[in-house]
């Protein structure tokens, strides 16, 4: 399978080491803000510096966070995010519902984004980028392989700008800003399919 953000794939046992809501919090703060210590993460992960500390040195156990090159002072450890995202490799019962259990965590850590944004974010838009804002319902006909064609074109689009994350300050456009696309695949149950053969759901 394509990976061209370069994330790190987790296997079921991977899944299951993150399925934790401190180190899942632990690893989202280190993905969006960089390099930080224990002691640093502690309040902001709801744990003590200790308990933060064995659970960076557990992420670090299956690859997820590392050292930071950033010199800290005394005896401050500086750790990092491994990578800037995540994929999920499920392809058994086992992986299944290892990643079932992680995306229960991963609903219980984000809360409710969409509604954060639009509680705190949404009024202080500019009007031009608050029109291209929101939300969009499609629906598709398609096969597996056609899924599967349509979530590989998406990620192609996306790369450029993923990385861009990443590039020297120089190399961004003026005006650029971080932008959050959540988008959710859901397809119908075989039943379901099966008593629209024709589609015509909206």
């Amino acid at each position: 399978m394509a990976n061209p953000y370069g994330d790190i794939e987790l296997d079921a046992q991977g899944m299951r080491a993150l399925a934790h809501p401190v180190r899942l919090a632990i690893l989202t703060r280190l993905q969006r803000h960089g390099p930080n210590t224990a002691t640093g993460l502690s309040e902001e992960v709801g744990a003590s510096p200790s308990v933060t500390s064995w659970h960076l040195r557990h992420l670090a156990k299956h690859g997820l966070v590392r050292d930071s090159q950033r010199e800290g002072t005394g005896r401050e450890r500086w750790w990092e995010a491994a990578s800037r995202g995540l994929r999920f490799v499920a392809t058994d019962e086992e992986g299944r519902e290892a990643h079932r259990a992680l995306s229960a965590v991963m609903r219980q850590v984000e809360g409710d984004m969409v509604g954060d944004w639009t509680r705190d974010v949404e009024p202080l838009l500019e009007p031009d980028w608050g029109a291209v804002a929101g939300r969009a319902n499609t629906t598709v006909l398609v096969t597996l392989e056609e899924l599967k064609g349509i979530e590989s074109a998406i990620e192609q689009l996306l790369t450029p700008y993923v990385l861009r994350k990443d590039a020297e300050a120089s190399a961004v456009p003026e005006g650029a800003r971080i932008v959050r696309l959540i988008r959710h695949v859901l397809p119908t149950a075989p039943e379901e399919s099966e008593s629209d053969p024709e589609g015509t759901t909206p």
